[in-house]
């Protein structure tokens, strides 16, 4: 099972809307997809239509508790599994603190369940703490949302710091995939300013030892979309809401550039066999209406509404 934590201690960057809708591309193109929430918050659970408070077994139980991973899923999705949150793992840190070995729970927990998956989500919270940490130890690979603006960029290198030290203490498979850039707003110059600096700051990094080394800016990015907003109060995904607005489209690609796939018109979903899950406490959510991501849009005009941009947006280039 490919692992990817999706993290960034800066909070407002996209990491939740990034796993949800990517997870969701990926599921729909015929992957076997577990989505973690790690975040005490729970909004990539709320996300998905279900309530943090009506879940059995959750994030909280698998790392304090010992409840099996793969009992503690939930399906929510054809080909979609989530290991929900609630606020109960606020308590995590502190309870696991004077646990030996608190640093790989998660990742032993996931062991039994490497062959049943093809690819693994993990939604971060906001920070650097024992939950994150967890999360980077599972993981093979690194994904970084950012917000292309100078408060953004002010905990990148710290963040890059913390990767590489997991990398070298504790799983020296860890790697940073790449960084992907959120609410991207193409009619002003900061983004493709702050877009050039980290280019310039990874392109550095280059055949050193580094955790970064090979990591690189997605291809693609995630414009300024009011949909992306919207979507999780009706607890849908972005393929459910709106599968026809710049959202969606944005979401398709990241998904392509994870599987390998090309800019290409997208194909058909393959069927995937069902696999056998011990536990599903809940029923899909009332509000899900099955949608199929990969179809073509329909015939006629559609309305995407993207938001403005702030402007108050600085002018002067940040620094790595």
């Amino acid at each position: 099972m490919r692992t990817i934590a999706v993290l960034n201690q800066k909070g407002g960057v996209g990491k939740t809307t990034t796993a949800v809708n990517t997870a969701a591309a990926l599921a729909g193109a015929g992957q076997k997809v577990v989505v973690i929430d790690l975040d005490p918050q729970a909004h990539l659970t709320i996300h998905l239509g279900v309530e943090p408070q009506e879940i059995e077994a959750s994030a909280y139980e698998v790392l304090t508790q010992s409840a099996d991973f793969g009992a503690s899923l939930m399906l929510v999705r054809p080909n979609l599994w989530l290991l929900a949150a609630n606020i109960n793992l606020v308590g995590a840190e502190t309870e696991l603190v004077s646990v030996v070995g608190r640093e790989i729970i998660l990742r032993e927990a996931m062991q039994a369940s490497q062959d049943q998956f093809d690819l693994c989500l993990i939604d971060c919270a906001p920070s650097l703490g024992l939950l994150s940490l967890n999360a980077l130890a599972a993981s093979q690979e690194v994904l970084i949302p950012l917000q292309p603006h100078f408060l953004a960029l002010q905990g990148f290198g710290k963040l890059l710091q913390t990767v590489d030290l997991v990398n070298k203490r504790i799983n020296p498979r860890l790697k940073v995939t790449g960084v992907l850039l959120c609410m991207y707003d193409t009619r002003a110059s900061l983004p493709n300013e702050v877009r050039a600096d980290i280019e310039r700051f990874l392109t550095s990094a280059r055949g050193t030892n580094s955790a970064w080394a090979g990591a690189e800016i997605l291809p693609t990015f995630i414009r300024r979309n009011i949909k992306l907003a919207e979507a999780p109060s009706y607890g849908q995904t972005i393929f459910e809401y709106d599968p026809t607005c710049n959202g969606a489209e944005d979401y398709r690609k990241v998904a392509n550039f994870l599987l390998g796939i090309d800019a290409a018109p997208p194909q058909a979903p393959v069927a995937a066999s069902p696999i056998e899950i011990r536990q599903v406490n809940l029923p899909v959510p009332q509000c899900y209406t099955p949608v199929p991501i990969w179809t073509e849009p329909p015939a006629g005009p559609t309305e995407s509404v993207q938001a403005q941009p702030p402007s108050d947006i600085p002018t002067e280039t940040p620094q790595m």
